[in-house]
């Protein structure tokens, strides 16, 4: 299984609706794809401008062929990504 957390912060508090909205696009889409067992988006309590992304990918072949996939093509690549700062965090299960 592979584990990825992205924490994502809004540059501009004007766009926190819209990556919103696109993240939720996103990951409506992402957990319909072959291999996807987990696909969530988390918005902070503590600051509306922050968001993670928690996936599990059964294999490492899943999550690249996610990476071609129209979701991240077209929603999360062009739209998400230029309007946030992004610090991925593949991690391990412990419990």
């Amino acid at each position: 299984m592979i584990y990825v957390n992205v924490i994502l912060t809004v540059k501009d508090e004007a766009n926190i609706e819209k990556v919103r909205d696109l993240l939720m696009q996103q990951g409506r889409l992402s957990r319909g794809e072959p291999g996807c067992v987990r696909f969530e988006v988390y918005q902070s309590g503590n600051d509306a401008k922050v968001f993670l992304l928690n996936e599990w990918w059964t294999t490492q072949d899943a999550l690249d062929i996610h990476r071609k996939a129209h979701a991240f093509t077209t929603i999360y690549q062009p739209q998400v990504l230029p309007l946030v700062d992004r610090v991925p965090h593949p991690g391990t299960l412990v419990v």
